[in-house]
């Protein structure tokens, strides 16, 4: 019995069990390292295509705009951007009864050219007339968190876009919005 005791307490001395411990401690170290290595290399590759910055590689890959989308972005950054200041807003909202609450709202609308102007100009009484008319119904609880911002930016261009059928609109931009 004291033989086996004996084996035992070399087996466990012996040199091949405290070699393995090590040898897959620095394979885990390894691997680790590789793998936040190519986690790096993704993260920050997509971060660079997100951001636009991979935009000048991808055009020289794919032969630089002579696929479909490159070719609309460069249209439409081509001539300056021409903004159309509406005049000043002012609305009572819907409270459902309750005491009077106000919106006070200045817009800016981006036009796709300077040719536009006029026409907006023309139809103007029918662009503010929709905008009262879908302003006079939102609530307090519409308007809040950028969400809400969201939405009335996205139902005021469909209502300008509707009344200036010819003219193309871009974008909606709010100068100023005041709820009181």
């Amino acid at each position: 019995m004291a033989e086996e005791d004996e084996d035992d307490v070399a087996e466990e001395e012996g040199g091949g069990g405290a070699e393995a411990p090590p040898e897959k401690s620095g394979k885990k170290k390894l691997l680790i390292i590789v793998a936040l290595l190519l986690l790096l290399i993704v993260g920050g590759s997509a971060a660079a295509y997100f951001t636009g910055l991979m935009d000048p590689v991808i055009a020289m890959i794919t032969g630089g705009g002579e696929g479909g989308a490159p070719a609309q972005e460069q249209s439409a950054g081509d001539g300056q951007a021409v903004f159309y200041d509406l005049q000043e807003m002012l609305v009572n909202l819907n409270t459902g009864g309750r005491k009077s609450s106000f919106l006070k709202i200045r817009i800016s609308l981006e036009l796709e050219n300077q040719a536009d102007i006029p026409r907006i100009e023309r139809v103007m009484p029918r662009i503010v007339d929709n905008f009262q008319t879908y302003l006079r119904e939102l609530r307090i609880d519409d308007l809040k968190g950028s969400a809400g911002m969201y939405r009335l930016r996205e139902e005021l261009l469909l209502r300008v876009s509707a009344a200036a059928a010819p003219a193309k609109i871009r974008d909606v931009l709010f100068k100023e919005m005041l709820v009181q």
